[in-house]
């Protein structure tokens, strides 16, 4: 199982394509990072009794969760300021327009 400490690592190395744009945050992005991988750490820890499949999929699960709450931050934040959405988004969002009808 792997440690906070190198989670955040990996988190890091992630970043280096995709940063996270902290804005002014009133945190340190390190002490934020640090606290996301000790909770992930501990949800893994206890889904130490779970099968490789459950596992994979609780993580999945929350993963997916995670990147819908982006998502919907995201646009709401973007609508908030008048923005337009980029058009990879104004396309998924047609798409799930079709799909409600």
């Amino acid at each position: 199982m792997p440690q906070p400490h190198e989670l955040a690592a990996l988190m890091r190395e992630v970043e280096r394509d995709d940063p996270i744009d902290f804005a002014d945050l009133p945190f340190p992005e390190d002490a934020l990072r640090e606290l996301v991988a000790s909770h992930l750490c501990d949800m893994a820890a206890a889904m130490e009794n779970f099968s490789t499949e459950d596992r994979v999929m609780t993580l999945l699960a929350v993963s997916a969760k995670l990147v819908l709450e982006n998502l919907v931050l995201h646009v709401q934040l973007l609508r908030r300021h008048g923005l337009p959405v980029g058009a990879n988004v104004e396309a998924l969002l047609e798409r799930l327009k079709k799909n409600d009808t």
